[in-house]
C-alpha cells in the first residue's frame, strides 16, 4: 500500500489519511471474512435466529402482561410534586379525614365525575329533575362509600347589572363522587367494581335521559382508553406488515428471471420481524410491562432492519457476476456491513442515552430499552438469518435456477421456440443485455429511472435555482416551527381519540375553563397567625385567587361577634372552643393540626383551597401559577407547598421530555466529532453533521405546524429522526466525499445510482408501512403517524433533492482526481511512445 504525499501536505495530514486508510481496510476486512463465514456456514447462521425467535416468542406469549400504573409511565419520575405530595399526605393522612368535600386533593384515589349538558340554548338549572335522579341513583350504588360535590356550573351567564354576580342560566354541571377507599387493597377492589358500575349506570341514564348528555369520567378512565390504543392498532400493525411485505418484494423483482430477487426482499421484512419477536420474549422474560407507546417499535425497527436489506442487495447487484456466489456474498458484506455497522452503532448509542438515568420519563426510558435490545439483534438477524438467504439465492442465481419458481431456465435456444408468454417468465435477461453493458443488474427499474432520467434531471443547471428555493422556503416554516413549540403535559394526547375520556376532557375545557382545579396551600410550620403582619402576606400570597380558607372565615367570626384575639392563648382558645364547634365551620377541623406542649395548644400546620381564574389555555396558566408560587414559598417568611394531583404530570414535563432528545443529538454530535478523523474523509462527517441537523430541525418544525406537542411520543419519534437521517444519508455523502470522478456532478450521479435504489425502496416501504396508522382512532398513532411521515419525507427530500444539488456547488473538490487522473493518462502516452521507438514494426497494433 502506498501514499503518495500531496505538494505542500503537511506530514500530519499523510498520518491521519494513512490512519484512516487502515481503518477503512480493517473493518472491510472483518466484514469480508464475516461474509465468508456467513456463506461457508448458511444453514447454522439460519437456524441459531430461528431457534432463539421460537424460544424467546413463545415466553413472550406466556408472560404478557400490560402496564397498569398510567402515572408512573407518563409523568415525570423525579419532580418536587412528588415530594409535595408525600409531605401533604404525611401532614394530612386520608384516613383522618371524614369529609370527602376537599380531602382527596394530595391524591386522585378513586371517584367518578359526570358532567350534564343541556342542548344548545337551554338552562341547565331547569332540568332540575334529570340532575337529582341522576345523583339518587348514583347515592343508590353499593359497593363502595362515597360524598359528592356538585362544585361547578358551566357555561355560566350571569344576571345582567348584577352586583352580587347572580346566576342567570348556565350550559352544564359536573359533580364529583370520590370513594373512601383508604388505601386497603381491599377497598380498592370495591372502589374499581364502583367504578364499572358508575360507567355502566352513566351509559344507561343517558339512554333515558336525551334531553341531557352525560360524560363521566372514572380514575381508571385514563389507564383503559390509554391501553385501548394498543387493541385499536393491532389489526393496522398487521395490515402495515402486509404492505411492506408487498412493497420489499415488488421493489425487488426484475423483468429478469436469474437476477430478481423478490423472495429476498420478503425474507428481508421477515427477518425484521422475527428479530422484533425475539426482542420482545426478551422484554417480558425480564418483567417487563406493555404500554400503548410500544406500538412504534416495530415501526422503528422496519426502518433501520429493512435499509440494510436493501442496502445487501444493492451490494448484491455490485458485485462481480462471474465470481462464485460466496465470494459474491463476502464482497457484498465488505461493501455494505461498514457503514450498516457505523449506523447500527449510533442507533444503539442514541436510544441508549435515551434509556439512561437521565430520562425522567419512564414510557420513553422503556421505550429505548426495548429500542437498544431491537437494534442489536435486528443487526445479529440481518447478517445471520437474512445472510443465509443471500447465500442460498445467490446459490441459485450462480446454478441458473429461476429465482421465483426455483426451476432450471432453458437455454435462449429452447426458449426461442416458445410462445412469447413463455419466454417473458422464463427469460434470463440475455437478450436485454447490450454488448456495451457489462452488468445486467442495471435493468433493475428503479436503477434504471435514477441513471437514464433522474440523475441528469436533477444535475440539470436549470433546476438548481428552483431547488435552493426549494430548501429556504423548507428551511423558513421549519424556522417558524420551532419558534411555536408547545409541551405535550395533556394526558389525552395519549388516548384513544373515540373514548369516553377524551369527550369527558373536550367538554370539560369547553366549559369548565374559567377556573384552576382546586390548589391545596399547605403551611407546614408553625406560625403567628394573630399577627397582623403574617396575616398581611396571607392575603398578599393568596390576592388574586378565590380562596377557600379556615383563616378567613376565622377573621370575619372574630369581627362580626366583635372578639379581639390579638395574642396566642386567646386566638387557638376561641379558635378551638367557639369557631370549629359551630356547624357551619366545622369541615375546617381537617384542616387544622394542632399539638399540645404541656397546657400550651400550637398549630404546627395548616392548609387552604385555592382557585385561579383562567382563560382557554387553563393547563399552561396552571403551570405558571405553579411556577409562581413556589419561588415565593422560599422568599417570604412563611413556608407553604402548593400541590394539586395534576402538578405530578405538568411538573417540569417540557424539560423532562426535551431532555432525552437533547442528550440523543448531543452524543450522535459527539459520536460525529469524535471520529471526524478517524473516518475515510473528514468532509463526510462534515456534511453528515450538517444533514441530519437539518432533517431535525426540519421535522421539529413542520411537526409544530402539524399541531403536535412535544410528548413522550413525539420525543422518541425526534431521537429516531437522528437515527434515520443518518442511515440514509451516510452511504450517499461517504460514497460522494471517495469518489474519483472528474466532477462533483458525476460523483453525485455515480452516488445516486450506487444508493438511491436502497434509499428510494426503503424510504417508500417506510411511509407506505404508515398509512394503516391513520385508521386507529387514536391521539397517539396520529402523533406517531405525523412524525414518521414527516421524518420520511424529509430525509427523502435531502437524499434525492437537497444534497444532490448542494453537494455540486460546495466542497469537497474533485480537481486532484482530475489532476491524477491527466497525470496518469500523460505517463501511459509516454509509455506507448517509448514502446513504438523501441519496436517500429509493432507501430500499427499500438
Amino acid at each position: 500500500m502506498c501514499f503518495l504525499r500531496r505538494p505542500g501536505a503537511p506530514a500530519s495530514w499523510i498520518w491521519w489519511r494513512m490512519l484512516r486508510q487502515v481503518l477503512r481496510r480493517g473493518l472491510q476486512s472483518f466484514c469480508h471474512r464475516l461474509g465468508l463465514c456467513v456463506s461457508r456456514h448458511p444453514v447454522f447462521f439460519l437456524t441459531v435466529p430461528a431457534v432463539l425467535t421460537i424460544t424467546f416468542g413463545l415466553s413472550a406469549l406466556n408472560r404478557f402482561q400490560p402496564e397498569g400504573d398510567l402515572e408512573r409511565l407518563v409523568a415525570p419520575s423525579h419532580s418536587l410534586a412528588k415530594i409535595e405530595r408525600s409531605l401533604a399526605s404525611s401532614l394530612f393522612p386520608l384516613d383522618q379525614s371524614k369529609s370527602q368535600l376537599y380531602s382527596d386533593l394530595h391524591t386522585p384515589g378513586r371517584y367518578g365525575r359526570v358532567i350534564l349538558l343541556s342542548p344548545p340554548g337551554d338552562n341547565i338549572l331547569l332540568q332540575a329533575e334529570g340532575i337529582l335522579q341522576t345523583h339518587r341513583a348514583v347515592l343508590e350504588m353499593k359497593d363502595g362509600r362515597n360524598s359528592f360535590i356538585g362544585h361547578q356550573l358551566g357555561g355560566v351567564v350571569e344576571v345582567p347589572n348584577s352586583k352580587d354576580q347572580r346566576v342567570k342560566s348556565a350550559r352544564a354541571i359536573q359533580i364529583t363522587y370520590y370513594l373512601q377507599t383508604y388505601g386497603s387493597a381491599t377497598q380498592d377492589l370495591i372502589g374499581e367494581k364502583w367504578e364499572n358500575e358508575f360507567c355502566k349506570l352513566m351509559r344507561k341514564l343517558q339512554e333515558e335521559h336525551q334531553d341531557l348528555q352525560l360524560f363521566s369520567l372514572a380514575s381508571f378512565s385514563l389507564w383503559r382508553d390509554f391501553h385501548k390504543t394498543s387493541i385499536l392498532g393491532r389489526s393496522k400493525v398487521l395490515v402495515s406488515l402486509m404492505l411492506i411485505l408487498t412493497t420489499a418484494t415488488l421493489s425487488s423483482s426484475m423483468k429478469d428471471c436469474l437476477r430478481g430477487k423478490p423472495f429476498l426482499g420478503l425474507l428481508g421484512v421477515l427477518t425484521v420481524c422475527i428479530s422484533i419477536i425475539t426482542a420482545a420474549g426478551i422484554f417480558f422474560i425480564t418483567d417487563g410491562k406493555y404500554n400503548s407507546t410500544l406500538l412504534g417499535i416495530p415501526f422503528f425497527a422496519m426502518g433501520h432492519g429493512t435499509k440494510g436489506v436493501f442496502e445487501l442487495l444493492s451490494g448484491w447487484r455490485r458485485t462481480k457476476e462471474n465470481l462464485p456466489f460466496k465470494d459474491r456474498v463476502a464482497d457484498a458484506y465488505s461493501d455494505v456491513m461498514v457503514t450498516y455497522t457505523m449506523t447500527s452503532s449510533l442507533y444503539f448509542i442514541t436510544f441508549g442515552m435515551g434509556a439512561s438515568p437521565f430520562t425522567n420519563i419512564e414510557a420513553v426510558k422503556v421505550f429505548c430499552q426495548n429500542m437498544c435490545v431491537s437494534i442489536l439483534l435486528n443487526y445479529f438477524y440481518i447478517f445471520s438469518f437474512f445472510g443465509s438467504c443471500l447465500v442460498f439465492a445467490g446459490q441459485l442465481e450462480q446454478n441458473r435456477y429461476h429465482s421465483i419458481f426455483c426451476c432450471k431456465i432453458p437455454s435462449a435456444e429452447y426458449l426461442d421456440r416458445k410462445p412469447v408468454w413463455f419466454q417473458t417468465v422464463m427469460s434470463d435477461g440475455h437478450q436485454q443485455t447490450s454488448h456495451h453493458e457489462t452488468n445486467p443488474y442495471q435493468h433493475h427499474f428503479i436503477q434504471h429511472f435514477l441513471r437514464e432520467h433522474y440523475n441528469e434531471w436533477i444535475t440539470n443547471i436549470y433546476v438548481k435555482p428552483f431547488v435552493v428555493i426549494l430548501y429556504l422556503i423548507y428551511a423558513s416554516f421549519s424556522f417558524m416551527g420551532c419558534l411555536q413549540i408547545s409541551d405535550g403535559a395533556n394526558i389525552i394526547n395519549l388516548l384513544a381519540s373515540d373514548s369516553p375520556s377524551v369527550s369527558y376532557a373536550m367538554v370539560q375545557q369547553k366549559y369548565f375553563s374559567n377556573y384552576s382545579p382546586v390548589i391545596g396551600f399547605y403551611i407546614y410550620e408553625p406560625l403567628e397567625y394573630w399577627n397582623n403582619s403574617v396575616q398581611d402576606d396571607l392575603r398578599r400570597l393568596c390576592s388574586g385567587f378565590t380562596a377557600v380558607s379556615w383563616v378567613e372565615q376565622y377573621y370575619q367570626f372574630l369581627k362580626v361577634s366583635n372578639i379581639s384575639a390579638n395574642n396566642k392563648s386567646d386566638f387557638i382558645s376561641i379558635l378551638q372552643s367557639s369557631f370549629l364547634k359551630k356547624p357551619e365551620f366545622q369541615h375546617f377541623r381537617n384542616d387544622i393540626i394542632f399539638s399540645k406542649a404541656g397546657d400550651e395548644n400550637n398549630i404546627i400546620a395548616s392548609r387552604l383551597y385555592l382557585v385561579a381564574r383562567t382563560s382557554r389555555d387553563k393547563q399552561k396558566e396552571v403551570i405558571e401559577v405553579l411556577e409562581k408560587l413556589r419561588p415565593l414559598s422560599l422568599s417570604k417568611s412563611i413556608r407553604f407547598i402548593v400541590f394539586n394531583p395534576s402538578f405530578v404530570f405538568m411538573d417540569h414535563y417540557s424539560l423532562s421530555v426535551t431532555v432525552p432528545v437533547l442528550i440523543a443529538g448531543f452524543g450522535v454530535l459527539l459520536v460525529l466529532i469524535l471520529t471526524f478523523f478517524l473516518v475515510i474523509h473528514p468532509l463526510g462527517n462534515f456534511w453528515l453533521i450538517l444533514s441530519v441537523t437539518s432533517i431535525e430541525l426540519g421535522v421539529l418544525g413542520l411537526m409544530t405546524l402539524w399541531n403536535v406537542d412535544m410528548d413522550c411520543i413525539s420525543i422518541l419519534c425526534l431521537i429516531y429522526t437522528f437515527n434515520f437521517a443518518i442511515d440514509h444519508c451516510a452511504p450517499l455523502l461517504y460514497t460522494f466525499v471517495l469518489a474519483t470522478e472528474h466532477t462533483r456532478t458525476q460523483c453525485i450521479k455515480s452516488s445516486l445510482q450506487e444508493h438511491g435504489t436502497a434509499i428510494l425502496q426503503n424510504v417508500t416501504s417506510f411511509l407506505i408501512g404508515l398509512v394503516p396508522l391513520l385508521f386507529v382512532p387514536s391521539n397517539l398513532t396520529f402523533t406517531l403517524f405525523k412524525c414518521l411521515l414527516l421524518t420520511g419525507s424529509c430525509t427523502l427530500l435531502h437524499c434525492f433533492v437537497i444534497l444532490p444539488v448542494f453537494l455540486t456547488f460546495f466542497p469537497p473538490s474533485k480537481k486532484h482526481h482530475k489532476k491524477k487522473k491527466r497525470a496518469k493518462r500523460k505517463e501511459r502516452e509516454e509509455i506507448e511512445c517509448i514502446e513504438i521507438q523501441e519496436n517500429p514494426d509493432h507501430v500499427t497494433t499500438v
